[in-house]
């Protein structure tokens, strides 16, 4: 146990015997792709004294691995010697063509990097600015060939190793512990590898040396004359990697698995795991035979970020828990909407403050700091937002639960496990020892390299598309048999997707055909998702996380929202590919300076676009009619409803409805009562998104932003009632009428999932948005749309909503200290 101990640690410290060059990719991320440069060396200036500074600590940084490699490559040949020598004896250990195959080219490779090493040591110690050493990397780079032999035969060469190991035990022995040397000023004077670990090194260095080329030139000035010898040798270099990238893609290998197979890298991502109650967010990894879910390792400053193994599970043992199953499992508490809408206020500002200081060409250290904290809110918010639980379970143990922000997320788990899942898979337990090795190539092996959050993303990236989406969901085809089918559409916000519409469900065909139209907001959205279900009936078939009954996936896919697309007047068509079905949907899209605009109804016998005063008057009405007959059908039938007055009714039935109500047909009742209740949700919103100004109108807009940005509560409360009893008589009742009606929407929260925020959000904008005029002094761009007034006028909102019940009577006989003129 003490020697297993002992060879974790041990080659826990070869596995971080990454480059010092790469110094970089701790601090920021990953270096980026050949010809940008990498982020912490991109930030000195190639001034003659720094530039030269920088290019000596890149160059003794890049010395001191080549001394671990050559180490290494020592390593690999030194079993070598002695297993040719008892080839040709009665009792050969390998034969000679086996040992030719494992240990092929690396005497080759070894030479070439100890006769680098050895001409560029001397240059390096004795440094001298003006001492060139590129020619070395030249010669270097011109006998890459000799990589390409190596990258040919490596799967052979580990295939052979492996079946040698399990017919000898004695070569077993040997490659399970190699011996490497320390580097000269280290403690330890040898650490203990597998053949397998050591094998991959060539593979990894030759992606290496170009890095350290590129990183190099940056620190190369122009005039120097070594810079054009280093622009060949980056050449080559490059040229090399393109023709060889498919065979070296470090995604393809990994350590093999117990049937010799190489084990490849699926699919990985950032997933947040519920874990004793709190939750944390992992790296999960989906190789061909197991799930890893890890952590990235906090390293002391210099060393190489490695992955933590939390926990792994063959696949060969994996199920996922039905519905049923998943009722003895610990409940999904969600975190609350308001905190949420909070940590979004805060990454709008800081996203205007930013802005701000770029624009005022700012202190870059001040960006950081602003950038920092703007970092801290985002992965708050993307800890905190998921709620669709996605369990696992090893059947010989625990049970896991992810938290996902979609179903299309979790679908495409399950699926790209389900498909491993066919194959023929053992049951296996990885020794320490592979694990670690395991878990030591996850982080060259990773496709995802980032969180995903904003402030991770470049300057120049799209910002996403602020306005509306219209979607026409035509029909689908490919369906192997008669079902009910729907389909949902999501978008994305903040980093994680929401679901902002349904289509009615198409009952028993293979060719649905809904011709249905949405009209879905953006808040710097970037994709589009649609998903197509079969609709379940079967009420014993409930999710008992969500008390939702489980619908069946029947297809899913994405695409991006390219402005460039997108913006254009006319509707664009295409048709979207999942698991062999064929999705047909046309869109268009309405940036935010236009969808702003409050047009007044140039008729004014109509209730859209007509001022509220004028239509209570004609109707004599408190409240008008529209609004008093939609809030009666959505409590009637409605209040229960998933997502009411988020997702969004069909366009065509809304403006069906908007006709009716503007002609005061005497069939409104009638139509009401078989019509979807998104579309009569729906319905309400435009009506109030259409009204010439405000509900709570265009004067007192400014006195609103102020109120609500009071900390006092003393003063606040003061404010925010003054400004009600401001508001004139008809939009004042219609207000407190609509109020009541979302708190009693929001009480059915456990089932309908709409909280008071939520209805915050959606109505927010609606009621308090200025018209044109107003909106432009307020809103200066369309990417700060969500930021301080969109955030500003949801928080209003929010305060009435959280507020105890408030009487008109009550409000107009009170008389508050209030002495500031509005």
């Amino acid at each position: 146990m003490e020697e297993e101990e002992e060879a974790i640690g041990l080659l826990d410290k070869v596995l971080e015997d990454e480059d010092v060059f790469l110094l970089e990719e701790c601090e920021l991320g990953t270096p980026t792709s050949p010809g940008s440069g990498s982020p912490f060396l991109m930030a000195v200036k190639v001034e003659a004294g720094k530039g030269l500074e920088m290019r000596k600590l890149v160059l003794s940084g890049f010395l001191a691995s080549e001394e671990i490699y050559i180490n290494q490559l020592e390593a690999l040949l030194l079993p070598m010697k002695p297993l040719k020598a008892t080839a040709t004896t009665s009792q050969p250990v390998l034969t000679i063509q086996q040992i030719e195959t494992i240990f092929y080219k690396i005497q080759d490779i070894y030479e070439i990097h100890k006769e680098f090493y050895d001409n560029l040591c001397p240059k390096v110690q004795q440094w001298d600015s003006q001492v060139t050493m590129g020619h070395l990397f030249q010669k270097l780079a011109s006998q890459l060939g000799v990589y390409k032999a190596f990258v040919d035969n490596y799967k052979v060469a580990l295939e052979t190793a492996e079946k040698c190991s399990q017919s000898n035990n004695q070569f077993q022995k040997i490659s399970e512990e190699l011996k490497v040397k320390g580097p000269k000023d280290s403690k330890d004077s040898h650490t203990s590898v597998t053949m397998e670990a050591l094998l991959y090194k060539p593979i990894d260095r030759v992606t290496r040396s170009t890095l350290v080329l590129h990183d190099l030139l940056k620190h190369t000035p122009v005039d120097h004359p070594d810079y054009p010898l280093l622009q060949d040798a980056l050449r080559i270099s490059q040229n090399f990697l393109s023709s060889i990238n498919e065979d070296i893609d470090p995604r393809r290998t990994a350590v093999t698995t117990p049937k010799g197979e190489t084990r490849q890298l699926v699919k990985d991502g950032f997933l947040v795991e519920v874990s004793e109650s709190s939750r944390k967010l992992r790296h999960v990894f989906l190789f061909t035979d197991v799930l890893l879910c890890a952590k990235l390792k906090k390293t002391s400053a210099g060393k190489h970020q490695q992955y933590d193994c939390k926990w792994y599970i063959p696949l060969a043992d994996l199920v996922f828990p039905s519905p049923e199953e998943s009722e003895a499992s610990p409940q999904v508490h969600p975190f609350p909407d308001h905190e949420l809408e909070d940590m979004k206020m805060k990454i709008s500002a800081l996203k205007s403050e930013i802005q701000k200081e770029k624009a005022n060409k700012g202190q870059s250290r001040a960006i950081e700091r602003l950038k920092k904290k703007m970092f801290e809110n985002e992965f708050l918010l993307l800890l905190n937002s998921p709620t669709i639980p996605f369990r696992i379970h090893n059947r010989n143990g625990k049970s896991y639960l992810f938290l996902l922000s979609s179903d299309y997320e979790r679908s495409e788990w399950r699926e790209a496990i389900q498909k491993l899942q066919k194959k023929d898979l053992q049951a296996f337990v990885l020794s320490s020892v592979e694990l670690q090795v395991l878990t030591g190539s996850c982080f060259k092996l990773r496709t995802v390299h980032n969180i995903p959050v904003t402030s991770n993303k470049d300057d120049d990236e799209s910002p996403g598309l602020y306005g509306f989406l219209h979607v026409i969901v035509h029909s689908a085809k490919g369906f192997k048999q008669s079902a009910n089918l729907y389909c949902t559409l999501e978008v994305d916000s903040f980093g994680y997707f929401v679901s902002k519409a349904k289509t009615r469900v198409f009952r028993d065909t293979t060719e649905p055909k809904w011709d249905e139209e949405f009209e879905i907001e953006l808040e710097g959205s970037q994709s589009l998702r649609i998903l197509c279900y079969e609709k379940c009936y079967d009420k014993t078939k409930v999710n008992k996380d969500n008390n939702e009954i489980v619908d069946k996936i029947m297809g899913k896919g994405q695409i991006q929202l390219d402005p460039q697309t997108v913006e254009t007047k006319n509707w664009h068509t295409d048709v979207i590919e999942m698991n062999g079905i064929k999705v047909e949907f046309s869109m268009k899209f309405t940036s935010r300076d236009m969808s702003l605009k409050r047009t007044p109804s140039k008729k004014q016998t109509g209730v859209f676009g007509v001022k509220i005063s004028v239509v209570t008057k004609r109707e004599r009405s408190k409240v008008p009619y529209i609004v008093r007959q939609c809030v009666e059908e959505v409590e009637k039938r409605g209040i229960e409803e998933v997502g009411i007055y988020r997702i969004s009714g069909v366009a065509t039935d809304i403006q069906a409805l908007k006709a009716v109500f503007d002609a005061n047909n005497k069939d409104i009742l009638l139509m009401l009562s078989d019509m979807d209740i998104n579309a009569i949700a729906g319905t309400l919103k435009l009506y109030f998104r259409e009204l010439p100004e405000p509900l709570l109108t265009d004067r007192l807009y400014p006195a609103f932003m102020e109120g609500i940005a009071l900390s006092d509560p003393a003063a606040k409360e003061n404010c925010m009632m003054h400004l009600l009893r401001s508001l004139p008589d008809p939009n004042l009742i219609t207000f407190l009428f609509l109020l009541e009606h979302l708190k009693r929407v929001a009480e059915k929260e456990p089932i309908n999932k709409m909280s008071l925020h939520n209805l915050a959000t959606v109505f927010g904008p609606t009621l308090l948005r200025p018209s044109e005029v107003e909106s432009k002094a307020h809103l200066t761009s369309a990417a700060d749309i969500w930021s301080h007034d969109v955030m500003a006028q949801v928080q209003v909102l929010l305060y009435y909503l959280q507020h105890p019940p408030i009487s008109f009577a009550e409000l107009k006989r009170n008389t508050l200290y209030f002495s500031t003129d509005v």
